[in-house]
Parts: structure tokens; C-alpha cells; sequence
């Protein structure tokens, strides 16, 4: 994106007060136009379609639908949209499902006003932007999971069901119990025991781990 276009950004954010105060903060950027706003996740993904915003600062926990959900929907319809999660939840599993959705930046509603713009900046030219906690979060995790692991026939991983490679994709793929339940027609507490036997199969420790276990051996 060139650098002297003003970025059109849209808001998402289920909280009246934050949302308002996020439209005064980032309106008063030069660079910056705040295009729409959104209260949930429905809207969220109705306005984005209208308003084909650069840049989408979103809530991740929103009533309706909630702002993975909302930004997979956004990103199956308009690729190109850019989008920064920002929330209070700096949970693993929620972080790494954001990630793997596409989100392009991930922040803490405790960020720094600097943050918050270097985050809506970087995300407007394509880079991705994580604030320190998350990025810490992800290395130590991509570490340990790439780790080399002793070979230890007591320890042999066994092999996966066909179902279980699928829900593994699924996984990989950021999608929550709930959504992978939807798509393969089963019962959500059906996947969720799938999701813990296929963890003590692999000798993972979470959801987070067995993500980017699918990923590095793709």
C-alpha cells in the first residue's frame, strides 16, 4: 500500500464507551479515516462488505458473533482486508485461532496509543504486528513444539484416524471446536474428545501446541 494513502479503517468493538473513544483517539490521525464502526460480529461483517475498509480493528469477543468468526467471514469475502485483533483475552488457544484466521496484528486493550497505530500502520502495508506479551507467547510455544524429541519407544506416537487428521486440519486451520463440529456434522463434544485424544496421541500439552505442530509438518 503506498505509504502517503490515507488508511480507511473500520472499527469493531461491542463496548459503546471503548468504541466511541477509539473513533476520537484514531480520528485525529492525518493518516487515518475512520470509515465505519460495528457493535457485534454481524455488523461487523455486513459494514466491512459495505465500507470495504483497509483496516479493521477488532474486538475478539463480541455478542452474535464473536471477531474470529466475524474476520474469517470477512476474509473469505474480501481477501484483502486487513485485521487487527484487539482484546483483553491473551488466552493461547484464542491467541493462535486469531493468527491463524489471517489476523495480521494481535493486540492487548492495555496497548500503548503508540502500539494501537504502528499496529493499524503495519497491518495497512501488509506486515504483521504482535504486541511483546503475544509475540513472547508464540515463540516460547513455536519453540517447544519444534524442539527435536527424544526417540523413546514408550513414547511412540500413534498414528491418527482419518477422522482425527481431519479435525487436525481444522484445527490448523484456526477453527474452534464449534465451527469444526458445523462443518464435519458432529457433535461439539464430539470434537473436543477427538481434540484430546488426538493431544495425548502426539504428546501435546494444548491446543495451541497442536496447531503449530500441523503447521511445521505441513
Amino acid at each position: 500500500m503506498d505509504a502517503q494513502k490515507t488508511i480507511r479503517l473500520m472499527i469493531a468493538e461491542d463496548q459503546t464507551v471503548i468504541r466511541k473513544a477509539l473513533v476520537a483517539l484514531l480520528a485525529l490521525e492525518e493518516d487515518i479515516d475512520v470509515v465505519a464502526t460495528a457493535a457485534d460480529g454481524e455488523q461487523a461483517v455486513s459494514v466491512a462488505c459495505a465500507y470495504a475498509p483497509d483496516v479493521i480493528l477488532m474486538d475478539a469477543k463480541m455478542p452474535r458473533m464473536d471477531g474470529v468468526a466475524a474476520m474469517r467471514a470477512i476474509l473469505q469475502k474480501s481477501p484483502d482486508i486487513r485485521i487487527v485483533m484487539l482484546t483483553t483475552f491473551d488466552t493461547d488457544d484464542l491467541v493462535f485461532e486469531a493468527i491463524s484466521a489471517g489476523a495480521h496484528g494481535y493486540l492487548l486493550k492495555d496497548a500503548e496509543e503508540s502500539e494501537i497505530l504502528a499496529a493499524i500502520r503495519s497491518a495497512a502495508r501488509g506486515e504483521p504486528r504482535l504486541s511483546p506479551t503475544i509475540a513472547t507467547k508464540i515463540l516460547a510455544e513455536f519453540r517447544r513444539v519444534k524442539a527435536p524429541r527424544r526417540p523413546s519407544p514408550a513414547r511412540e506416537e500413534e498414528p491418527l484416524t482419518e477422522r482425527e487428521n481431519e479435525v487436525l486440519r481444522l484445527v490448523s486451520a484456526g477453527k474452534n471446536n464449534r465451527d469444526i463440529a458445523r462443518e464435519m456434522g458432529l457433535a461439539e463434544g464430539t470434537v473436543k474428545n477427538h481434540v484430546s485424544t488426538i493431544l495425548a496421541k502426539l504428546h501435546l500439552r494444548s491446543r495451541t501446541e497442536l496447531a503449530i505442530r500441523a503447521l511445521l509438518d505441513r
